[in-house]
């Protein structure tokens, strides 16, 4: 197994590079959070059209805070489950504020007890704005590690460990922005393209 996550990452970075990149657009840690939240079972894609108007019309914290639900819920209705998302994001905005003096945490502990935040959220925080070794668990990371024998699990927080254990602590990161690279160009979920794959010999689900 080591031999082959050696030979995975090596691969890996040879096609994708190891510069960090974050696919959600943002200027602030309060920002991504939000986008984060509004990526769940959405497109990045999707998330930056609807943030580009959405950051210009609540460019503070406070006016997501003081923001009219219903009207909230209108500006973001096209990433789906918007009823929860609103909710969720004037509750987080109301927490950061009362409880954080407007700053987003980087605790794993008090960045899980924000409303709408999960470890796969408050791992994207810590990754990309705190630079803390953390590993983002989305349908992309689930499905290819699980191909790649590097998990058993279904479960995201024990995906999450599984990968713990399996990568370099270094690579943790870098791992979700490989991933999502692969999972979008060659291993994509319909239609993966197994015969152009550089990972094929080490895939214990190739076709």
């Amino acid at each position: 197994m080591r031999k082959n996550v050696k030979q995975i990452i090596e691969r890996l970075n040879e096609h994708y590079g190891t510069e960090y990149i974050c696919y959600l657009n943002h200027e602030n840690a309060w920002q991504l959070l939000i986008a984060t939240i509004l990526s769940a079972q959405c497109t990045d894609a999707r998330v930056n059209e609807v943030t580009k108007k959405l950051f210009k019309k609540y460019d503070t914290l406070e006016k997501f805070a003081n923001a009219n639900i219903k009207k909230l819920e209108k500006d973001i209705y096209s990433t789906g489950f918007y009823h929860n998302k609103a909710k969720n994001i004037i509750e987080c905005a109301k927490m950061l504020i009362e409880k954080y003096d407007g700053e987003v945490p980087s605790d794993i502990e008090q960045l899980t007890k924000l409303p709408g935040v999960g470890r796969k959220t408050a791992n994207v925080i810590r990754g990309n704005i705190y630079h803390i070794q953390s590993i983002v668990v989305d349908t992309h990371v689930k499905r290819i590690s699980r191909k790649l024998g590097l998990t058993k699990n279904e479960d995201p927080e024990k995906i999450e460990y599984d990968l713990m254990k399996a990568l370099p602590k270094e690579h943790w990161i870098l791992w979700n922005i490989q991933i999502i690279a692969h999972g979008r160009s060659l291993c994509t979920a319909k239609n993966p393209n197994c015969a152009e794959c550089f990972l094929r010999d080490l895939c214990e689900r190739s076709e």
